[in-house]
């Protein structure tokens, strides 16, 4: 999938992966796509919430070894 954007956040806890993405989510211009990788296996209920909260849209969300990626594009 296409994105404009990405961050790291593996390695990191709740709520630093929720932060980061917002802190990106801000300085994108709408409908541009944000690339966010993770570890915490919170962060699935963690960034559904975030996108229900803030009307940005997670477009999608897998795992692979541990690992989570997630697409969001900002409102």
């Amino acid at each position: 999938m296409h994105y404009d954007s990405e961050i790291d956040a593996r390695g990191l806890n709740c709520p630093l992966p929720i932060l980061r993405a917002k802190k990106s989510l801000s300085a994108l211009a709408a409908g541009k796509v944000l690339r966010i990788l993770a570890t915490d296996p919170g962060a699935i209920l963690d960034f559904q919430a975030f996108a229900n909260q803030t009307g940005n849209e997670l477009l999608s969300s897998s795992e692979a070894g541990g690992e989570f990626v997630f697409f969001m594009r900002k409102k």
